[in-house]
């Protein structure tokens, strides 16, 4: 399906990007994937190189010379997945701290610009292209569960791109903001109260996002899903069961 096709997917070495780095390298893509922990990054390759063709580059994303480097390396992308995002256990107004909101904002927000830039060229020399950004049930529905920083950023990402189909579908380019609700990834551990394993078995798996990304990736070019929202059966923003913040 995808023979010939290059993908690149920041925050690539686990979770939502990982399982979206397997599917689409089994669907024939070359995946390259990128992530801030090397080791990580290491496991993730074997599994990236048993689905398919891939490689691993180590990248942080909010270092906007750095996406600048790994993007001239890999050369051409035909899909970019914006999957790297971060949250802090100390995420509400009372206790989250100004850099902790640097952080968040620089890594979910301006590292799915910086990379989405750095691909908007080649993109447009070739008329085509897919940019899927990793958004949340939370940049539609805020909650104090997420924090400020989280809602707002993820909010941010949906507005992105829908300005990226604005402007570039003259040019063939095909953006779409995919909302998961609760997802069983690593993220989970930077929860004030990390959810129990029963828990995280109800809820969405790193898989269940790789197909839905191998299912955008993989429309024709005439077709564009602007946004796709994806939840547990067992939607606890509707069931209710979370854990409240923290009080200070």
């Amino acid at each position: 399906m995808l023979a010939g096709k290059v993908a690149w997917i920041t925050g690539g070495g686990s979770g939502i990007g990982l399982g979206g780095g397997i599917a689409l390298a089994r669907a024939g893509a070359h995946v390259v994937i990128s992530g801030r922990n090397r080791e990580t990054l290491a496991a993730a390759e074997k599994q990236l190189r048993a689905a398919g063709r891939g490689e691993a580059i180590a990248l942080d994303v909010a270092d906007k010379e750095e996406v600048a480097k790994v993007a001239a390396r890999i050369g051409r992308v035909d899909i970019l997945v914006n999957s790297a995002g971060i949250n802090s256990p100390k995420r509400n107004f009372h206790n989250v701290s100004l850099a902790s909101w640097d952080e968040i904002v620089a890594v979910n927000l301006s590292g799915t610009f910086y990379c989405v830039n750095a691909v908007l060229p080649g993109m447009r020399s070739r008329n085509d292209g897919v940019i899927i950004n990793i958004a949340s049930w939370a940049g539609r529905y805020a909650s104090t569960l997420t924090g400020p920083g989280y809602n707002a950023t993820k909010h941010a990402v949906i507005a992105l791109t829908e300005s990226i189909n604005m402007e570039e579908g003259r040019h063939g380019i095909r953006a779409s903001s995919v909302l998961p609700g609760e997802v069983a990834t690593p993220i989970l551990e930077k929860r004030p109260v990390p959810p129990a394993p029963e828990v995280r078995a109800k809820m969405l798996q790193a898989e269940d996002l790789g197909k839905s990304i191998l299912f955008i990736a993989t429309l024709p070019p005439r077709a564009c899903v602007n946004e796709l929202i994806i939840s547990p059966t067992w939607n606890r923003f509707y069931f209710g069961g979370f854990e409240s913040p923290p009080k200070a």
